[in-house]
């Protein structure tokens, strides 16, 4: 390359000499030569002279214009470097985000999503220049975004999807600014829209909003009746034996009271961060035996006969004694409870894992719908509550269960036929 330069310059350095020389030559002899050859030399001196000149120009006007754009290059690859950059930042920024975020031009085509809005919504690979009513239908969303874009109105509102399970979104649309002075990373308008789902939020409102309603419901029946046969015995007016009926009335309903506070202190104190248990080997033989003696007198009562499985004295769980008595005694309370008149009861373990047991409860009962089985370990949810109350049932037995289950690192589901009865199962550590 710096010989090729070397050779060009060498070129135009002798042309240039030798035009200077001839050049100068003409002038101090020319008085001595012909007339046309003294006009032919000179010419051909000054065209020499002119062609030096002329490729130096050129040369020049070359070397300024590369140079020129070689600048221009350099900084438009820095600007897209930078912009890239900024790009990519924002990308990942916005891929950590827990939330959707979609974002669209001033024409509300789609610029960008995030990682997060395809986990929330099926969306198909490629997205970008679309509109968002082709991918997430909802009329509320488009006129959101539309709202944003053209007159710069901010808005918040809930997207409601019907999934399965039902899916519910606080969208908030925000307006990018198209301005100089818009603070946002993204230039040239359009909107963004943060879709933050609060499906589990909604649920627990409602459950929230179902506890208390029948917490309050529970507590005000027992309360009322208490307090109605409390007056009339006051009043004095009524025979001693309808006295001692009124009175045992109130004891019943009194020791309902006190179940359902029980059982309300005992959940208290499960979601407690001070709930602590006391874990250790635990025979299943013994518990189970333990327990059976408590629901013996009802079983009885109910002509309900129990089988269980025949089980190794070896077979240990690593769990706290009391607490798989109480889930053991609710699970049985209801399968008595719940049963037909002379049916049975089946108790069984199974060793699925190395590491967990699974025990079975199965009865012969009334069963339950299937709609209501995803429900049955909510507070106070009860599938047949006439027939709940007539058997004294608080309704917060199975929540109970659940929690104690949960505690130990379990878990714990049902599988009925509505009619023909209900097998509760729950997963205990085994003892290693």
């Amino acid at each position: 390359m710096n010989l090729r330069i070397f050779s060009k310059f060498s070129v135009l350095l002798v042309s240039s000499l030798i035009g200077f020389i001839l050049l100068q030559w003409v002038m101090t002899f020319s008085y001595k030569l012909p007339f046309f050859l003294s006009a032919l030399l000179s010419f051909l001196a000054i065209a020499l002279f002119a062609f030096f000149i002329q490729k130096r120009l050129a040369q020049s006007i070359h070397d300024h214009f590369f140079k020129t754009l070689e600048t221009i290059r350099s900084e438009w690859k820095e600007r897209l470097q930078k912009v890239s950059a900024e790009k990519e930042e924002l990308q990942r920024v916005l891929n950590e985000m827990t939330e959707g975020v979609l974002v669209v031009d001033e024409g509300s085509r789609i610029r960008m999503v995030n990682e997060a809005l395809r986990t929330l919504f099926p969306l198909p690979q490629e997205v970008l220049g679309r509109s968002p009513l082709q991918l997430i239908r909802h009329s509320e969303l488009e006129e959101a975004i539309r709202q944003a874009v053209r007159s710069g109105k901010r808005s918040t509102f809930e997207l409601t999807l019907p999934s399965s399970p039902q899916k519910i979104f606080e969208v908030n649309v925000i307006p990018i600014s198209s301005s100089s002075e818009g603070k946002t990373m993204l230039r040239g308008g359009g909107a963004i829209a943060v879709f933050h789902e609060i499906s589990r939020l909604k649920e627990l409102e409602r459950i929230r909003q179902d506890f208390v309603a029948n917490v309050s419901h529970e507590l005000r029946t027992p309360l009322t009746t208490i307090k109605g046969y409390t007056e009339t015995l006051l009043e004095g007016i009524v025979k001693e034996e309808v006295g001692l009926a009124f009175l045992r009335v109130i004891q019943k309903h009194t020791d309902r009271l006190t179940k359902i506070v029980e059982d309300l202190l005992m959940l208290s104190k499960i979601e407690s961060r001070e709930f602590q248990m006391n874990l250790e080997p635990l025979p299943l033989t013994e518990v189970f035996d333990d327990v059976l003696e408590l629901v013996d007198e009802n079983a009885r009562k109910n002509q309900i006969t129990i089988f269980k499985t025949d089980l190794p004295d070896s077979l240990s769980v690593l769990a706290d004694r009391r607490y798989v008595e109480q889930i053991l005694f609710n699970l049985l309370d209801n399968a008595i409870k719940y049963n037909r008149k002379g049916g049975k009861v089946f108790i069984s373990v199974t060793q699925n894992t190395p590491r967990e047991v699974v025990i079975a409860i199965q009865d012969e009962g009334i069963g339950i719908p299937k709609e209501d089985l995803n429900r049955i370990f909510e507070r106070f949810y009860r599938v047949d509550k006439g027939r709940s109350k007539e058997l004294g049932g608080t309704g917060l037995g199975l929540s109970i269960v659940k929690h104690l289950v949960q505690a130990h690192g379990g878990r714990v589901w049902a599988e009925s036929q509505f009619g023909k009865g209900s097998t509760f199962y729950f997963t205990l550590p085994r003892q290693s």
